[in-house]
C-alpha cells in the first residue's frame, strides 16, 4: 500500500507567493512533482525570502 503524498498548495503569509508542487520552483532546483514537504528545511521564499514556516495550505 503506498501512501499517498499532499500535493497542496501553500501560500506565503507575508507576501501571498503561492507554492504548487505541479510547478515546483525552478529558481531554487525543485522540480514539478515536489511536495512541499518534501521542500528541505532551509527552502525560502523565492519572493520575500521567509522560511517554509510563515506558509499554510491553500484551503480550496
Amino acid at each position: 500500500m503506498s501512501e499517498e503524498k499532499d500535493m497542496s498548495c501553500y501560500v506565503c503569509i507575508m507576501c501571498g507567493y503561492i507554492y504548487d508542487p505541479e510547478v515546483g520552483d525552478p529558481y531554487q532546483g525543485h522540480d514539478p512533482g515536489t511536495a512541499f514537504a518534501d521542500l528541505p528545511e532551509e527552502w525560502l521564499c523565492p519572493l520575500c525570502f521567509v522560511g517554509k514556516e510563515e506558509f499554510e495550505v491553500v484551503q480550496d
